[in-house]
């Protein structure tokens, strides 16, 4: 899971303070000025959401305006999650 945050160059896991992810930790990384993928570090695996905030110093900190499940248990090796996050992202 390292080498997809890296590539697609999502920030560090911290925790989040919004209440939003049950104080999960979550990693993210920008699509443009309000919308965001987040990835939710869950004990079992990771989830992952497109979200809309006003700002980038909002996320993990406030509710998102927007949240949208894309995959629930991210696995890289599955190529279906692959081309969901590839889809966001290129």
């Amino acid at each position: 899971m390292e080498n997809v945050l890296k590539y697609y160059d999502f920030s560090e896991f911290s925790e989040d303070q919004s209440n939003t992810f049950s104080g999960n930790e979550i990693a993210f990384t920008e699509l443009n000025s309000e919308h965001f993928l987040i990835f939710e570090k869950k004990i079992d695996g990771y989830n992952l959401y497109v979200s809309k905030f006003l700002s980038k110093k909002e996320v993990g900190v406030k509710p998102p305006e927007i949240l949208e499940l894309l995959v629930e248990n991210y696995d890289k090796s599955i190529p279906e999650h692959r081309i969901i996050l590839r889809k966001y992202l290129h």
